[in-house]
């Protein structure tokens, strides 16, 4: 059975796919009197499941007529997908911009959840047992060579 936590963000990502414009403007306390839970569980799920590198824009607004408003951030096209990657990757990532880079991918459909598994154990700082900044530069070079190795097929 799944928590609270992930029916309230399959809600969200829900209400965000049906919108045309890829945003959703909610209440808190409205989201959380919904799903009969405290405030701070939607404070929590939006903050570690929409997030920039999982390719979300947060904006909040408190106080009476205060609201969230959560935007769905699109990748490039496939033509433009290359660059946009180079310039996100770098020279060197770290581990959790990484994984927000490949859940993003596989989120627009770019990745399989299987080839995103494999991209996650592959770049992680377990596999990759070396100091920084190397460990980020060797990150940086594997997930280009991963990515532009997938998105050619």
């Amino acid at each position: 059975m799944r928590n609270i936590s992930d029916i309230i963000e399959q809600y969200l990502k829900n209400i965000l796919h049906e919108s045309p414009e890829g945003t959703v403007e909610i209440q808190r306390n409205d989201l959380a009197d919904h799903f009969s839970c405290v405030p701070s569980q939607i404070n929590y799920v939006i903050s570690t499941r929409f997030t920039l590198e999982k390719g979300y824009l947060v904006e909040s607004k408190r106080g009476g007529g205060g609201y969230i408003r959560i935007q769905r951030i699109e990748l490039p096209q496939h033509s433009a997908l290359h660059a946009h990657l180079n310039q996100t990757i770098g020279s060197g990532i770290d581990q959790s911009t990484a994984e927000g880079l490949i859940y993003q991918l596989e989120e627009a459909g770019f990745l399989t959840r299987r080839e995103a598994c494999l991209m996650r154990a592959a770049v992680s700082r377990e596999c990759l047992a070396v100091k920084l900044p190397l460990r980020d530069e060797i990150r940086s070079k594997m997930m280009k060579a991963m990515l532009v190795s997938l998105l050619n097929k």
